[in-house]
């Protein structure tokens, strides 16, 4: 198991951009595939963006795709999730998750694929 705390969340102007941060504790981190999801208010949980344990490959949601960008610091045990372009409907809690996999080259899209969650970040993007 391990612990996951997001943070970076924050207001900004629609066009902005915003660094989320995952920190993990533990000394196995790069044991895991990370993952984004959000949610919005009255929304179901939603897939934002995921890396694999060696950082090699990356996949995002079409809507986010070209905006934001998944990246890992295995040395510190963070995930980010640099945010361009930011966009109204990007407003929600934003939650980082983790799988612990021996796939280096595997990743993971899914909610139910991951076994450890942060308590979420909230980001609001205003018109």
């Amino acid at each position: 198991q391990v612990q996951l705390v997001e943070s970076g969340g924050g207001l900004v102007q629609a066009g902005g951009s915003l660094r989320l941060s995952c920190a993990a504790s533990g000394r196995t981190f790069s044991s895991y595939a990370m993952g984004w999801f959000r949610q919005a208010p009255g929304k179901e949980r939603e897939f934002v963006a995921t890396i694999t344990r060696s950082g090699g490959w990356t996949y995002y949601a079409d809507s986010v795709k070209g905006r934001f960008t998944i990246s890992r610091d295995n040395a510190k045990n963070t995930v980010y999730l640099q945010m361009n372009s930011l966009k109204p409907e990007d407003t929600a809690v934003y939650f980082c998750a983790a799988r612990i996999t021996a796939l280096a080259s595997t990743y993971y899209t899914r909610g139910e694929q991951f076994d450890d969650w942060g308590q979420g970040t909230q980001v609001t993007v205003s018109s």
